[in-house]
């Protein structure tokens, strides 16, 4: 149930700031470069965070 948790908020989450970025390049073309590496920086966090959730999700587990 956590890692569906984790999973749901972290999809949510990417999916929100793609929208934001494209349509932010939208809006200027001019501003790709800008707006594209952060937006995958930010991206890698969130996934990160849900890795992070699994492996806690897993130790956990173990213990239990």
């Amino acid at each position: 149930l956590a890692i569906g948790m984790a999973a749901l908020g972290g999809a949510l989450g990417q999916g929100r700031a793609a929208a934001s970025a494209l349509e932010g390049i939208a809006r200027n073309p001019n501003s790709r470069d800008a707006v594209f590496v952060p937006m995958l920086l930010g991206l890698a966090f969130i996934e990160s965070l849900v890795i992070f959730a699994l492996v806690i999700a897993f130790t956990l587990f173990g213990k239990a």
